[in-house]
C-alpha cells in the first residue's frame, strides 16, 4: 500500500470525523494523486490555521482574531446571548444567516456520567457579560438530550438571579438531535418559537 508516510497519512484521516479507515485510503488516495494542487494547499492552510486560529476570550469561538468577527461586529444585536453546547452549533445558526445576536460557547454539558460539573464549563465570561448590563435575553439553545435538558435547567436556576430574560428553542427540535445536524429551516423555526423560562 505504500511506506510509513502514507500509512500515518491514512491513519491521521481516519481520526476525522466521519471518516472511517476505508473513506480515509480514498482521501489519501486523492490527495496523493496531485500532491502540488491537493496535498500541498491543504498543508499549508492547516499549518496556517494552527498558526493563527485561537478561541474568541468574549464568548469562546473560533477565530484568527480576537475578540472573534462575531463579537466583534457592531451590527449584531447586542442584548441578545445564545448559549450553545459546542463552537460548530454556532456554526450551525451562523449557516442560515437565522440570528443577529451574539453567542456563548459552553464547551461541553453537564453530565454525572461524563464527570462533567459546571467547573468543567465555560461560564465566568457569560456572567461577566450580564455583570456589565447590556445582555436582556439569553437563550438556551442546547442539544435535546438528557444532558441537554440537565444542563438548561441548571443554567436558567443560575441565571435567573441576574434579572435577564430566559429562553430557549422551542418547536423542531426532534428528541437526541444536535443543532450541528439540523437545517436552516428547522433552526428558524425553533429560534422564532422559543419559550421563556423567566423574564425581567
Amino acid at each position: 500500500m505504500g511506506g510509513p508516510e502514507i500509512a500515518r497519512l491514512i491513519a491521521l484521516l481516519g481520526k476525522l470525523p466521519g471518516l472511517g479507515p476505508r473513506s480515509a485510503r480514498r482521501a489519501a488516495l486523492w490527495l496523493l494523486r496531485e500532491p502540488a494542487t491537493r496535498l500541498a494547499p491543504l498543508a499549508a492552510a492547516l499549518t496556517e490555521a494552527g498558526a493563527v486560529v485561537r478561541r474568541c476570550r468574549v464568548c469562546g469561538n473560533l477565530d484568527s482574531q480576537d475578540p472573534c468577527f462575531i463579537c466583534a461586529d457592531p451590527g449584531r444585536e447586542q442584548g441578545l446571548v445564545l448559549v450553545v453546547e459546542g463552537v460548530g452549533d454556532l456554526w450551525a445558526m451562523e449557516r442560515g444567516g437565522l440570528y443577529r445576536g451574539l453567542y456563548h460557547v459552553l464547551g461541553g454539558l453537564l453530565s454525572a456520567l461524563a464527570g462533567v460539573g459546571p467547573e468543567d464549563l465555560s461560564l465566568a465570561p457569560l456572567h461577566a457579560r450580564i455583570a456589565e448590563g447590556a445582555v436582556r435575553e439569553v437563550i438556551l439553545a442546547l442539544p435535546a438530550t438528557v444532558d441537554g435538558a440537565t444542563t438548561m435547567h441548571w443554567l436558567a436556576d443560575t441565571l435567573r438571579p441576574s434579572g435577564v430574560a430566559i429562553s430557549r428553542l422551542a418547536q423542531g427540535l426532534p428528541m437526541g438531535g444536535s443543532l450541528e445536524t439540523l437545517d436552516e429551516g428547522t433552526l428558524a423555526a425553533a429560534l422564532r418559537a422559543r419559550r421563556y423560562e423567566s423574564t425581567p
